[in-house]
């Protein structure tokens, strides 16, 4: 794979396969190239899937920490055991009649950080066992609330029994739960019925690709529509490193006084060549995270 070839795909993940489906068939489609997502999303859910391909797989644990924006539909009047459309029905309630103004002032409620108990039907591990396969065995445990954070939710529709919302929110965040959550605040029960992944960030308004026009470019992937990897950081700082700094980075050594304060960054070369992550203390000291082969092979290194 050449250099060129190091990136990362915004996959438009379709309905019905899981996020690890998605990202074997772009493998596979890929000629077999070392990939990784960033973000699940369920069967149902549709929406930007970002997946790093070749070295930009070390980058991946990195954007995960990124806000993410979801258009979904609530359906009133009942609620499922799994939170959405898939799962079989275990409560009903009454409908109020509902008015934009009234739905208005309950999602302003949820604006802000808040404490969410994530979903049985989750891909979080107890004793290294998927929440879901006990969910499934009709097993209930105890899950600890989550902190998360919700920056906007907005709605765009309202009809007798559905709505349709947009919310802007951090990472951990279980939409089906926000669903159920809004539909108590709204005097019922709820299930999600739609969930579609608008962006993740900092990709909002970038084009997402399908499976079928993936397969209709080859695998060739210097002809594929990938992202450079430090697209994915631009939240992070630059730093450009001097030669010198870059080999002993390489040789995994500090480097003293190289970064003006402490934080996470974006390192390069003189040449504005992306070489990797690098983290600095309060005393200024920098510290390799992640290195691409490139800043290897300028200090003479394979």
């Amino acid at each position: 794979m050449s250099a060129a070839a190091c990136g990362v795909l915004l996959l438009d993940k379709p309905t019905g396969l899981s996020s690890n489906a998605a990202l074997q068939r772009v493998r596979r489609l890929a000629g077999g190239a070392k990939a990784g997502h960033t973000g699940s999303l369920d069967p149902l859910a549709t929406g930007m899937l970002p997946i790093c391909l070749g070295e930009a797989t070390k980058l991946a644990g990195e954007m995960l920490s990124q806000r993410k924006c979801y258009r979904f539909g609530l359906e009133l009047g009942w609620r499922t055991d799994t939170g959405d459309a898939e799962g079989s029905v275990i409560e009903r309630g009454e409908v109020p009649e509902l008015t934009p103004a009234a739905v208005e002032q309950q999602l302003a409620r949820f604006h802000g950080e808040q404490r969410q108990v994530p979903p049985m039907y989750s891909a979080l591990k107890r004793d290294g066992e998927a929440l879901y396969r006990l969910a499934r065995r009709g097993q209930t445990v105890e899950r600890p609330a989550r902190t998360l954070r919700i920056e906007r939710l907005e709605l765009i529709d309202l009809q007798p029994h559905r709505l349709e919302l947009r919310v802007l929110c951090s990472k951990g965040t279980y939409v089906r739960v926000l669903a159920e959550d809004l539909a108590r605040a709204l005097g019922t029960c709820g299930h999600l019925y739609s969930l579609r992944r608008e962006y993740v960030e900092p990709f909002a308004g970038e084009p997402m690709w399908e499976l079928p026009q993936l397969e209709a470019l080859g695998p060739s992937l210097d002809r594929w529509p990938l992202l450079p990897p430090d697209r994915a950081l631009a939240h992070l700082p630059d730093l450009t490193l001097s030669a010198a700094a870059r080999i002993a980075l390489v040789h995994g050594q500090p480097v003293y006084g190289a970064a003006p304060r402490a934080a996470l960054w974006r390192l390069y070369d003189a040449h504005g060549q992306f070489l990797g992550l690098g983290a600095s203390d309060a005393a200024a000291t920098l510290r390799v995270r992640r290195l691409f082969s490139v800043a290897r092979e300028a200090a003479g290194q394979r």
